[in-house]
């Protein structure tokens, strides 16, 4: 086939390639592939932390050793995820006021 087939682009299949599914992502944390790894200080400690992975359905590494300090961020990280905050959307000039008195938007508070 001709090369100015597909209207003047000369390297479709490159451009395809390199603009196509990514191939390169990675896994995402707490997963079977990529799993937590917690450091706790008891076995106590470790019993609560297999309990909240469990109920979160989520995968992890967890060692015992009273030397090290505790480390589970990365379990607070994901039982943690910030949460986008929504803001009330304020009424039209025609519809009725939010304060109650039965009046338009506009000849109440707007």
């Amino acid at each position: 086939m001709h090369d100015l087939y597909y209207k003047g682009r000369i390297h479709t299949r490159h451009n395809h390639v390199t603009t196509g599914f990514n191939t390169k992502r990675t896994v995402k944390l707490g997963t079977e592939k990529n799993p937590l790894t917690l450091v706790v200080a008891s076995d106590e400690r470790k019993l609560e932390v297999e309990a909240l992975v469990a109920e979160n359905e989520l995968f992890a590494d967890i060692t015992v050793d009273s030397s090290v300090d505790e480390n589970t961020n990365e379990l607070d990280v994901i039982l943690n995820k910030p949460v986008t905050t929504t803001f009330d959307k304020t009424p039209n000039r025609n519809d009725p006021c939010s304060c109650g008195s039965e009046k338009k938007y506009k000849k109440c508070c707007g």
